[in-house]
């Protein structure tokens, strides 16, 4: 079956609904696209050969394209609340998946640079028989995509929610119930089973396009947990139609808008190496090759990205440098700075060490020092190469939420034997130990 057959089936019944209430930004965006489509197209023009080269997804243009259809995906979810780690990884997916559609594009518009004789056509004509290629791919197809990335962006920030309480409370699914529901996913309204059940990496929201399912946490003592077998054959019948298995995948599990294998891939796709994060690759045929290279260009694009991102924050930090907090020291009051040092780390913490802190708190942590309540003190447990020799532990509130600030303390000797020690906040976790 090919792709369009596919993405017909997988469409099929599905309303049209596309920045809902926004039809000027629907616009935007379609002559954006549109224009750097054509750009793409120029680049493919100029391409030699019998065969399009995996190459030309490097190209400026082709890039750009790449770049902006994977903004377009970001945008859906700009104002959902998640973790900056959890954004990365979406943002990422989107780029991944963008890319891989284009190679698409590419290949499906590179036969029509030759007419019925064999003869190049001018690039007039090649660019007005490609259009509906444009269209069909980003207009059509992408009404469906932005949909179903809101969809997974917003369940995929609910799960990470999810887990910070772990198998405290129960999951059950829920549907809108409405005459707009699926019978199917109707089905499935209800099911409550805890986290850790291996029904949610199947059958968590969303099960298809325009799918607007969702799940909550409930209280175990109210709602009795689903049988795992029965909520598992409800997953089956739902998702029956889905024959490939597409929808089968939970976005706050994998960490992505979109899983490995959908419309545009194979089914080798799932158990693909690069996906899974590992260096030894080998590329298999030419959506392979392609895919290694969409990976290189993120990367590239993610480093420049991360660097001008880590430079404008560290700028906002510098003021900290200055300051000094007088805390509590194990019953002795004590003075803590900030170090150049000690603000690189912190801001590593919005990478993962903290699920609460954010890159926007970065640069008023005095004041959140200056708040924190002392619990205990911990000399360290083996050498260390930044000469921190004991940590002095915080409590404090960040965003309704508990977070513990790490002060490390060095010793510095006097040429005369005296001891002095500078302390700095060093890192903010949402736990300790």
């Amino acid at each position: 079956m090919g792709l369009h057959e596919r993405y017909a089936r997988l469409l099929r019944n599905m309303p049209e609904v596309f920045m809902a209430g926004r039809k000027e930004r629907e616009d935007e965006i379609r002559k954006q696209l549109s224009v750097l489509f054509d750009g793409m197209m120029k680049a493919v023009y100029k391409t030699e050969g019998a065969q399009l080269s995996i190459d030309i997804l490097s190209t400026p243009q082709v890039r750009e394209f790449i770049e902006s259809h994977a903004s377009v995906l970001d945008s859906s979810f700009e104002q959902v609340k998640m973790s900056d780690a959890m954004r990365k990884r979406l943002h990422r997916s989107d780029f991944i998946f963008s890319g891989i559609k284009t190679f698409h594009e590419l290949n499906e518009a590179f036969p029509s640079l030759v007419d019925e004789n064999g003869e190049r056509k001018s690039f007039e004509r090649f660019l007005n028989d490609v259009r509906s290629i444009d269209q069909t791919y980003n207009a059509n197809y992408l009404r469906a995509e932005y949909n179903f990335v809101t969809a997974s962006a917003e369940m995929a920030a609910k799960w990470e929610g999810f887990m910070q309480d772990g198998d405290r409370y129960h999951l059950q699914y829920r549907t809108q119930k409405d005459d707009k529901v699926r019978p199917e996913h109707a089905a499935l309204d209800g099911v409550t089973l805890p986290p850790s059940d291996p029904f949610w990496a199947e059958f968590y929201p969303p099960n298809g396009w325009n799918c607007r399912c969702t799940v909550v946490q409930v209280r175990k003592s109210k709602y009795p947990a689903t049988s795992h077998a029965e909520a598992m054959r409800l997953g089956d019948e739902a998702l029956q139609r889905d024959s490939k298995g597409i929808f089968r995948f939970n976005p706050g599990l994998e960490l992505k808008t979109v899983p490995d294998y959908n419309p545009y891939t194979i089914r080798r796709c799932r158990d693909c190496d690069i996906n899974k994060r590992k260096f030894a690759f080998r590329p298999m045929n030419s959506l392979c090759e392609a895919c290694a290279i969409i990976n290189e260009c993120y990367n590239d694009l993610s480093k420049s990205e991360s660097a001008v991102v880590k430079k404008h924050y560290m700028r906002e930090m510098e003021p900290l440098l200055t300051k000094k907090i007088s805390v509590n020291g194990n019953g002795h009051p004590m003075s803590v700075g900030f170090s150049k040092y000690g603000n690189k780390h912190l801001y590593a913490d919005t990478f993962g060490r903290s699920s609460v802190l954010t890159k926007d708190d970065l640069a008023s942590l005095d004041s959140l020092l200056a708040g924190a309540k002392f619990i205990k003190k911990v000399s360290k447990s083996k050498p260390r190469r930044d000469r921190i020799e004991r940590f002095y532990y915080y409590e404090a509130e960040l965003h309704g939420r508990k977070v513990y600030l790490n002060v490390g303390e060095t010793d510095i000797i006097s040429r005369t034997g005296k001891i002095r020690h500078d302390r700095f906040l060093y890192s903010i976790t949402d736990t300790i130990q």
